[in-house]
């Protein structure tokens, strides 16, 4: 079990890029992936889920709650590891599925992860990276295929994927081609203007 399983509650610094389904990322990353099985729980900010590895075939059970953030580029997450029986009564409950398969790249000393999802998301690929800190975020370049920033839009989160018809996928994706789709979100100045402020915090104008 590696250190970041044994971390129960923390904070997440995270930036999320939308990828063209033009590009070439699969020439860039590891042959390594794991999937993701996500089930969110109605009514809750609880999600369940199954995470396999491609390589050993060994899977994690994972119970997660995110908090409230002021910011989508931080918030706070605490979870814990469940077994297969504890897994199997929480799934009872209801809540909405979602599926992906994630792979990796290493970009300028820094670890991006590409999510391929599945069901009526297939063809939506999403580019993340996380980071320690906020200034270390925001300092991220992402690889060429990361064509828009997509970190302050919740429809791309996983709470609102997992309720997302392919209409109304299809119909968010119409809305990034017409407003240049192509274009590289390499540097803040084509993304959002973040400003910094005191104590870690900071806003989006």
């Amino acid at each position: 079990m590696d250190s970041e399983e044994l971390k129960y509650t923390r904070v997440e610094y995270e930036r999320r890029f939308l990828v063209s389904p033009h590009a070439d990322w699969r020439s860039a990353v590891e042959s390594y992936s794991k999937t993701f099985e996500d089930k969110y729980l109605r009514d809750s900010r609880l999600r369940l889920r199954i995470l396999t590895d491609s390589d050993t075939g060994r899977r994690v059970i994972k119970l997660t709650r995110k908090f409230e953030s002021a910011s989508a580029y931080f918030r706070t997450i605490s979870r814990i590891l469940l077994s297969q029986s504890e897994y199997e009564l929480l799934d009872g409950l209801e809540g909405d599925r979602l599926k992906k398969v994630r792979y990796y790249q290493n970009y300028r000393d820094r670890v991006f992860s590409i999510d391929v999802f599945e069901g009526e998301l297939d063809g939506l690929v999403l580019c993340e990276t996380e980071a320690e800190g906020l200034e270390d975020l925001m300092s991220a370049e992402p690889p060429p295929y990361a064509n828009h920033e997509v970190t302050d839009d919740r429809f791309f989160e996983g709470g609102s994927l997992c309720r997302t018809t392919r209409a109304d996928l299809m119909r968010r994706l119409s809305m990034f081609d017409a407003l240049g789709f192509g274009k590289r979100a390499s540097n803040l100045t084509s993304g959002p203007n973040v400003t910094l402020m005191k104590e870690g915090s900071f806003k989006v104008l």
